[in-house]
Parts: C-alpha cells; structure tokens; sequence
C-alpha cells in the first residue's frame, strides 16, 4: 500500500493515511453463468465501478487465494452448501467436509462449491451478493 504523511498541526503527530492517488485492489470471484455473480456484476457495471473478475470454470482457484480468504471468514461460510455442487457430492464426501483442511481440498478440486460471488475490496472480501451491502460498501470506498 503506497502512504502518505500528513501532519496538519505542528502540535499533534503524525498521521499515516492511504495515498489520495491509489486505487486500492478490487476483484470478483465466480462462476460467469451464476445468477448471484451475474447479479453483482450488472451492479458493479451499472454503477461504473470497474472490477477485474476471476473465473473459477476457467482460472481454477490456488491454495494461497484459499488460506487468504480463510483469514477473513471460516471455512464453513465459504463452502456453499445450498448449490448444485455440493447436493450432488456423494454423502461420504460430504461428510468427510469437517475440517478447513478437508475444505480446502475440496474448493482446490471443485471450485464451484465456493460461495459466489468473493468480492475482495480494501483487504477484506465478501460472500455472496446483497444489493443493500454493495451500496454500503461502495458508499464507504467511492473512489472504486
């Protein structure tokens, strides 16, 4: 992250603040065909915001993606259990899914039983789509 330095009062200190000039990164995680992903990239569009989008069909997704997102959110909220992915997985392997580590086998071989969209913005990310959540997060960040 590029810093500047701005001390607007010779008597209190310094203050780091994120550069007025840098645009922080933005990316869509999804599945194109998707009516969530879908969803949230005719809003981001139709309200000008610019977003590089990964494909998971088409890019696949790595492990350091994977133990990123985990930081953020546990591994059973990026698991999508209501998806045709996951109804369609045997029991035994559906069962086998009790540990972040079974998780993440599991997303790197079967990418589309990951929660769509992942929006990452500002170092953070976000499951799903959600009108309301989208205008509060682009409300707070209108520079993207």
């Amino acid at each position: 992250m590029n810093y500047s330095v701005h001390n607007h009062h010779p008597k209190k200190p310094f203050r780091i603040a994120p550069s007025p000039n840098k645009k922080q990164a933005m990316k869509l995680y999804g599945i194109p065909n998707c009516n969530s992903v879908k969803k949230a990239r005719d809003w981001l569009a139709a309200h000008g915001k610019q977003v590089d989008f990964h494909d998971f069909k088409k890019a696949g997704v790595n492990e350091t993606i994977l133990r990123n997102w985990l930081k953020h959110t546990g591994w059973e909220k990026l698991i999508n259990r209501q998806g045709t992915t996951w109804r369609q997985l045997p029991d035994v392997v559906k069962a086998s899914i009790d540990n972040e580590e079974a998780a993440i086998a599991l997303m790197l071989e079967k990418p589309s039983v990951i929660k769509r969209p992942v929006l990452e913005l500002n170092g953070n990310i976000y499951l799903g789509f959600d009108e309301a959540r989208y205008q509060t997060l682009f409300m707070s960040a209108p520079h993207f």
